[in-house]
């Protein structure tokens, strides 16, 4: 029975084929097992096994039940009692059918084997039939376009992509990126930050995830990656991999400290990233909407290393209590609210930068005490971060 409209369903296959790389084959399986599916809501009976099979070129079509072969050792009939361990399932007319009398249908007939019957024809199928191959080549459209985003942007998680913003919901903002749309979550967000309808965004791209409700692209502005990323962008020796970053640590929006090494004696790493007259970090600050970056020098010197994080403050000595994980940063009296930072935000860095509880000393003999304003960071989460840099 010829049912659907021929000369537009092959031209979608055709398109599906030359446009999305989907053979024709499997969207013809695909409306096969709708046909089937549609056929058995319609005029099936519980439990029946229906096959379709259909021909694109005539438009017919054919329906046939299949039942399997079967014998007392796969299924019990009904009344037989069910003892413990039997695992046979219970014979079922709509399903199933008897060696023996399969045999006599198909001399060679054997077990587990499929033996079909056809069905009767129903004219009114017509509107069923074509209202699934509708949707089947819809949904195969659908899946096309979630692989293509997939494959696209999945090999550029970890990169920073450009696109406008959409619209608004519950604090996430949408972003769309050309070809999908993603999502800026409003914890990876900076806080501060406003947008506009419309307005140009850089973002880093997260992660890329396939759900139920489809492809799910998540964006971040406050990953330390981002801040990475975007100096990669602005710093020749990073992108070559001359200067390397070894940790990393923000609180977005208002300071980031960075340690970097140059693989090359001759290459300074801080002045690469600073740039000449600081322009290099001055772009990737103005991105961040004014975020103030420390840019330090990493050294395997423990003691010299929390020196360093300590900076803009001048430190004169460090001593380590590797028993405590604890360092004692000794400063000139007018240095030590430097060092501490407004509301110990630059102690607080600087210790889960190097993985180190710091306490300020004055030379003066006043001392920050620990638990009270001084940070606490295991070794762990600097290697995280590092990691994610």
């Amino acid at each position: 029975m010829a049912l659907l409209d021929l000369k537009a369903l092959n031209s979608a296959l055709d398109e599906l084929q030359a446009e999305k790389g989907i053979s024709r084959e499997s969207v013809i399986d695909a409306l096969e097992t709708a046909l089937a599916a549609a056929y058995r809501r319609e005029y099936g009976k519980r439990g029946q096994i229906i096959r379709a099979t259909f021909n694109p070129e005539t438009g017919d079509m054919e329906f046939r039940q299949a039942k399997i072969v079967v014998d007392a050792t796969l299924v019990r009939q009904e009344g037989e009692e069910k003892v413990e361990g039997d695992e046979r399932s219970l014979f079922n007319p709509e399903q199933h059918i008897m060696l023996s009398d399969a045999q006599r249908l198909k001399r060679d007939a054997q077990l587990d084997e499929e033996i079909s019957f056809p069905l009767e024809t129903h004219e009114d199928f017509g509107r069923i039939a074509a209202q699934s191959a509708k949707q089947v080549v819809m949904q195969k459209i659908r899946e096309a376009e979630r692989g293509s985003i997939i494959e696209e942007y999945g090999e550029r998680e970890g990169d920073i992509v450009t696109g406008h913003v959409q619209r608004f919901e519950r604090g996430n903002l949408y972003i769309d990126l050309g070809r999908a749309t993603a999502v800026l979550p409003y914890d990876e967000q900076i806080p501060g930050e406003r947008y506009r309808q419309g307005e140009r965004i850089r973002a880093l791209l997260l992660r890329v995830d396939e759900g139920i409700r489809g492809t799910f692209i998540r964006l971040s502005r406050s990953h330390p990656k981002f801040l990475v990323k975007l100096f990669e962008q602005e710093v020749p020796e990073m992108a070559s991999g001359t200067v390397e970053v070894k940790g990393i640590i923000r609180e977005p929006g208002s300071r980031a400290k960075i340690a970097v090494k140059s693989k090359e004696e001759h290459v300074d790493p801080v002045g690469a990233l600073v740039g000449q007259r600081g322009v290099r970090v001055a772009v990737v600050t103005s991105e961040l909407g004014g975020e103030k970056i420390d840019i330090i020098e990493w050294s395997e010197d423990a003691a010299e290393y929390v020196k360093e994080a300590l900076k803009p403050a001048q430190i004169m000595s460090v001593e380590l209590y590797p028993n405590e994980n604890r360092a004692v940063a000794t400063v000139a009296d007018d240095q030590q609210s430097l060092a501490i930072g407004r509301g110990g935000q630059n102690v607080r860095l600087a210790a889960r930068l190097t993985g180190w509880k710091i306490d300020i000393k004055s030379v003066g003999g006043s001392t920050l005490e620990e638990g009270v304003k001084t940070p606490e960071s295991t070794p762990a989460e600097t290697e995280s971060h590092a990691e994610a840099a």
